[in-house]
């Protein structure tokens, strides 16, 4: 697949080397020359330095026949009209674009495209690892508004149900139990047995009660 990657600051660059090491055909675009030096030894993809705002630039990019376009700078405004041209005026397919500035989120929402805030998820994922040790994320949406947990089951809910647990959780829901190392769909009316492992989506606010419930006789 053909992609291009706006920004070659350090999320430009690793972005730009991994979708290459996978095999895709990889433009990388910035206006500074210099950016460049930041790119894997290693990468083998194009790069066109200039102004991504401006036609040209994006047409030596080969834009007309990307299958996707990541617009990475520290600039929330420059993301958000590059994103918007690639999509609104190229039809690029897949657009994605960095929230630098978390206060800015709503811009970049306004215009309808994909975002991923670095700052805000990685505020979020060290949060959970400082004060919820208990539980890890194993896949997070969106900007970590809703993530896949994984946690134990602890001695206290042993042979209880399944539905007992999240009759009193609102903001979660069960994804899948592993017994024994087999996973399966769990099933509401499904017994808990000491050490299975549970996955769960979730709110940062519903895990929190869901773990408060679990382990509150633990802790007692």
């Amino acid at each position: 697949m053909n992609f291009i990657i706006v920004g070659c600051g350090r999320v430009g660059a690793e972005l730009a080397y991994r979708l290459y090491k996978e095999g895709h055909q990889v433009v990388i675009v910035d206006n500074n020359p210099q950016a460049f030096t930041r790119l894997d030894p290693a990468f083998r993809g194009r790069t066109v330095e200039g102004e991504a705002l401006t036609r040209k630039v994006l047409e030596r990019a080969d834009i007309e026949h990307a299958d996707g376009l990541a617009a990475v700078t520290n600039s929330d405004t420059l993301n958000a009209v590059v994103g918007h041209i690639a999509k609104v005026i190229y039809h690029v397919p897949n657009v994605v674009v960095r929230n630098y500035d978390p206060g800015l989120r709503p811009m970049l929402e306004a215009f309808g495209l994909q975002t991923v805030g670095s700052s805000s998820w990685g505020a979020q994922r060290v949060l959970e690892l400082l004060a919820n040790p208990d539980y890890r994320t194993v896949f997070s949406a969106g900007n970590g508004e809703v993530e896949v947990y994984e946690m134990r089951i602890p001695a206290s809910w042993d042979g209880r149900r399944l539905g007992e647990l999240f009759q009193a959780c609102m903001d979660c829901l069960p994804v899948a139990l592993t017994r024994s190392g087999r996973a399966m769909l769990p099933d509401m009316d499904l017994q808990l047995q000491k050490a299975d492992i549970l996955n769960i989506s979730a709110t940062f606010s519903g895990i929190r009660a869901l773990h408060a419930l679990l382990f509150s006789a633990e802790e007692g």
